[in-house]
């Protein structure tokens, strides 16, 4: 079961979140990609993580976070109507984010496009529906040394 959210993008965070407006309530609140994980845009405990297991240094990983940032921004326009889907067993994440695949007006999905484009990689802690295909994805774009895999070979 899912539901869908109409919503009004406001602005973005990093290369996986964004804050949004419910279309009708015209409430804001933040939105998770769901299912990718997108390098850190500031220097936190998550990117201290990432340079100990991935042998990455932090300045790199942050400037990796920006590139993704800056591709998702060329993904939707600050105002864009969009439809957020999400499926029922994870609404929220531990940080009280809204999660969910964020259908773009073309009818892309924006997480999807994320990974492909090799901006992303899968978040592999949590299940969702689509994880099984965003790891095939990611398989192909870092072989294809698309986005981010243009750089590392990982990140």
């Amino acid at each position: 079961m899912t539901r869908n959210i109409i919503l009004k993008v406001k602005r973005f965070v990093d290369g996986d979140g964004l804050i949004a407006e419910d279309f009708h309530s015209k409430k804001e609140f933040e939105i998770r990609l769901y299912g990718i994980d997108a390098p850190e845009v500031n220097y936190c405990n998550k990117v201290k993580k990432d340079e100990k297991e991935l042998h990455i240094p932090a300045a790199l990983l942050i400037k990796l976070g920006y590139k993704s940032f800056e591709f998702l921004k060329t993904q939707l326009a600050i105002g864009e109507v969009c439809t957020l889907i999400q499926e029922d067993n994870n609404l929220m994440d531990k940080y009280g984010r809204t999660l969910g695949y964020l259908v773009l007006k073309n009818g892309t999905v924006l997480n999807e496009i994320m990974i492909k484009k090799g901006y992303a990689k899968p978040y592999n802690y949590v299940f969702c529906e689509m994880l099984p295909k965003y790891q095939k994805w990611n398989l192909q774009a870092k072989t294809a040394k698309k986005g981010l895999y243009s750089i590392v070979d990982k990140f």
